[in-house]
């Protein structure tokens, strides 16, 4: 370490561009995104190619026009899986970049928002409960059985069997 100090030798910390790129939805209808930079200089990076698209029940659209990316078919009542895949241009290389959202629309703000129907976990916790142990045993459909059927599946205190005497 010494001697590539003394010729002047540095190790450079490697720069995760994707960590930097995001993008913002805006207010209304119809849907429209345009991407962020969050704090990437010009000088950092020589140009950056967005490509989105926008996924509903029924099929996937890309976009009209460019910064913003508009999605025009896209309904205030669709669940949308938004993607997109950014290619960084930097010093001759490219750093490809790919996230995807679902999307709500929220009409008390008139604004798409991440639907995220667990939250965001902050600690994950065994959960411990009490096996009931009734010892009855049921076919698969849900029929309680008197005797374990042979050669047929079964269930008893949640757990599948099967009778091979």
């Amino acid at each position: 370490m010494m001697l590539m100090v003394s010729l002047g030798l540095q190790t450079q910390a490697q720069i995760n561009y994707c960590d930097s790129l995001s993008y913002t939805s805006m207010e209304g209808l119809p849907l429209m995104v345009f991407g962020s930079t969050n704090g990437l200089t010009p000088n950092m990076v020589d140009s950056i190619d967005w490509n989105f698209t926008a996924c509903n029940a029924v099929t996937c659209y890309t976009p009209q026009g460019n910064n913003p990316y508009s999605f025009p078919l896209i309904n205030m009542t669709d669940t949308v899986k938004l993607c997109y895949d950014a290619v960084v241009y930097w010093f001759g290389t490219a750093t490809v970049c790919n996230r995807c959202d679902s999307l709500i629309y929220d009409l008390t703000d008139s604004t798409w928002v991440v639907y995220n129907r667990m939250g965001n976990p902050t600690n994950i916790e065994e959960l411990s409960t009490t096996e009931i142990v009734d010892n009855k045993m049921y076919d698969l459909f849900g029929k309680e059985l008197i005797e374990a059927p042979i050669g047929k599946m079964y269930i008893k205190n949640r757990k599948k069997y099967i009778n091979i005497q």
